[in-house]
């Protein structure tokens, strides 16, 4: 496979949105495929999976190997098939073309991948069109520590702990008092920058939406492993092994105090909100908003104590501030009626938002994300509008003579 522009790769993707400035990143260079045929064990796994990891983890200065498969196809496209590295904003950071089934080294492949300071996912083309489910591609790099302080919520006299930044920046620079407050930790005896940032390699794996059944109906989430790569990957993994089977949404706050639309919260096994997987989260500091349909994790005070518990935004107005302060990592595709029927339950304790027949979600499972074609944001997936029901108009336009 050559890594490089090439003019039939462009135009077999002249379909695409934006394709005109698509590959203006990509390197100078060339690599190949190794001729290494697919085995049976190699080939099986989901249909839609046409490019596969050898491996989940890959090590820093290590090959990737990975296989492509012809899965449903009889023969190889024209050509060959290309690959692109695309961000999840749609833009492309890499690509090469040509290449025909087999193993071969994916960093050689697309070299971009040893600069990725965050996840990406690389898209198999054939024919012109985006194939099959991406690969995610999440470089494991270390945390910076979360810098916190006591502040009082808002409109309360309920302290809590706000966190205000990440190693040695704030979340708003352009808050003059948080960074003065910064400033202040620095010059203490006590200040830790801790340890810079390191790459340590690779967690490579077919990306994967997760399907939420409930008894209201089901809710479609797009994980955003971009924004919080571990957090999403938690996520994932307790819903791939049954830990949200039978579970309830045990707390719905359709509206917070200032009447705009909050959350709806699940994932305690225990119906108690108390309640975990046994383990707890480090915080990311998520780039994602919380927003309508967006899927954040509950905590409690101290900012590294999620661990199972999420919830579901119901309104931006509502949700904003949670922005820094909890951990977003994913996104409703689909589902947005048995959202709204899930907030509209009856309330027994509107204190606690505690349901009067808390809603069940029956079983979690992970389906084949769909393809992404380069320059389409992943985001723009997500439901942009909350449900309302079709009004049927019975009105009768006869009239008496």
């Amino acid at each position: 496979m050559s890594h490089r522009s090439h003019p039939s790769l462009l135009r077999r993707l002249s379909g695409i949105l934006l394709l005109g400035c698509l590959f203006a990143n990509a390197v100078d260079g060339s690599a190949s495929i190794l001729p290494a045929p697919v085995t049976v064990a190699q080939a099986s796994g989901i249909a839609q999976d046409l490019l596969q990891p050898k491996r989940l983890y890959n090590r820093i200065g290590r090959p990737i190997p990975v296989v492509l498969s012809l899965r449903g196809r009889t023969v190889s496209p024209e050509g060959g098939f290309d690959l692109v590295l695309i961000d999840a904003d749609g833009t492309v950071l890499d690509s090469a073309n040509g290449g025909m089934p087999g193993e071969f080294d994916l960093i050689t492949t697309l070299p971009a991948i040893a600069d990725l300071e965050r996840t990406a996912r690389v898209q198999v083309i054939a024919d012109g069109m985006a194939t099959g489910t991406p690969l995610v591609v999440q470089p494991m790099i270390g945390r910076t520590p979360v810098r916190t302080t006591r502040d009082f919520r808002p409109g309360t006299d309920t302290r809590y702990t706000r966190i205000i930044g990440f190693g040695d920046t704030t979340l708003d620079p352009e808050d003059e008092e948080d960074v003065a407050e910064l400033e202040k930790m620095k010059l203490s005896p006590d200040w830790e920058p801790g340890e810079p940032p390191v790459l340590t390699g690779f967690r490579i794996y077919p990306d994967r939406d997760v399907r939420v059944e409930t008894d209201a109906g089901e809710i479609l989430v797009a994980l955003a492993p971009e924004a919080a790569p571990n957090t999403a990957w938690n996520f994932r993994h307790l819903a791939e092994n049954g830990f949200y089977d039978d579970t309830t949404f045990h707390r719905v706050v359709h509206f917070d105090r200032t009447g705009r639309r909050f959350v709806i919260q699940g994932g305690d096994p225990s119906g108690t909100g108390e309640g975990s997987a046994g383990w707890d989260l480090p915080m990311e500091n998520s780039t994602l908003p919380h927003d309508l349909g967006v899927i954040s994790m509950a905590r409690a005070d101290h900012p590294d104590s999620a661990g199972s518990q999420f919830f579901f935004c119901l309104s931006r107005e509502g949700t904003a501030r949670l922005d820094g302060q909890y951990c977003a990592f994913g996104y409703a595709v689909d589902g947005a009626e048995t959202i709204t029927k899930t907030a509209d339950v009856e309330i027994e304790d509107v204190a606690a938002g505690k349901p009067t027949a808390p809603p069940v979600i029956t079983r979690m499972s992970l389906v084949p994300a769909p393809p992404q074609d380069p320059g389409i944001a992943r985001s723009d997936r997500r439901i942009a509008e909350w449900w309302s029901p079709e009004v049927e108009d019975t009105s009768d336009e006869r009239r008496t003579r």
